[in-house]
């Protein structure tokens, strides 16, 4: 339990007594992680959309991964759970803008409403996106998006579909042999660790996600490893995301 003191700008733990001062990388942290609890409990995702669609991530994310895809400039984004299609646009706008890349998506149920207006989105009928139904784990789904990648194409994969550890497992030895070298595979929502117990969660949480997953997978497969992106540019001393995405970047290192 914390106390915050907003005229001396502290926090106190009650339990061990420590004063932290608020401005620092401790108290940042303390209410970093609060925030994302309390966002989790009061939907706060679901409050965003891009270019007229949901889009359903926390902002620091998005703001995060597009440093890393004008970092790589991939030429394909590979992205597994659809919902709205807000991500989607939101991928293929940063490749409009970039000037190279399109973005494929797999989601095992597209609604007939979410397809339609993603497929008259300005970015869909530009050829930005390709949308595949099906299970993202079925080789046949498996090799369609195979199909879509050249040999010589630099590619990111983002897993944001079913969140359970066995089914990101999956998907990681699925879709990981598609990602270039010094590229990455996300793993999103590892945040279930950090909010088990909140709201819409179950005691499950703690160890069935996503989190677990990519420390399992990076375990096993000696050419990936956990790696957060260097922000690009830092004048502050905080060094770590404010993120729903906690050690979910997998960077393919050989």
């Amino acid at each position: 339990m914390y106390n915050i003191d907003k005229v001396n700008r502290t926090i106190t733990n009650t339990e061990t007594k420590e004063v932290i001062k608020l401005g620092s990388k401790e108290g940042f942290k303390i209410i970093s992680d609060l925030y994302l609890m309390s966002g989790w409990d009061a939907k706060y995702v679901y409050s965003f959309s891009w270019m007229g669609r949901p889009v359903i991530q926390l902002p620091d994310d998005m703001m995060r991964i597009q440093e890393v895809i004008y970092e790589i400039q991939p030429d394909v984004i590979i992205e597994t759970g659809i919902a709205h299609g807000g991500s989607l646009i939101f991928y293929a706008s940063l490749c409009k803008a970039i000037g190279k890349g399109k973005v494929v998506g797999v989601d095992i149920e597209i609604r007939a409403h979410n397809r339609k207006a993603t497929e008259e989105h300005f970015l869909y009928k530009e050829g930005y996106i390709t949308m595949i139904e099906g299970s993202s784990v079925d080789a046949g789904i498996v090799n369609e998006v195979k199909k879509l990648i050249k040999p010589t194409d630099k590619v990111l994969v983002l897993l944001d579909s079913n969140h359970l550890k066995d089914h990101v497992l999956l998907e990681l030895e699925a879709y990981s042999p598609f990602v270039s070298v010094g590229s990455y595979i996300v793993a999103t929502d590892g945040i279930m660790k950090l909010v088990t117990g909140c709201d819409r969660t179950t005691p499950e949480f703690e160890w069935n996600n996503p989190l677990e997953a990519a420390l399992e997978f990076v375990k096993k497969n000696p050419d990936y490893i956990i790696e957060q992106p260097k922000f690009p540019f830092n004048e502050g001393i905080i060094e770590d995301q404010v993120t729903y995405w906690p050690s979910g970047y997998i960077k393919r290192i050989k």
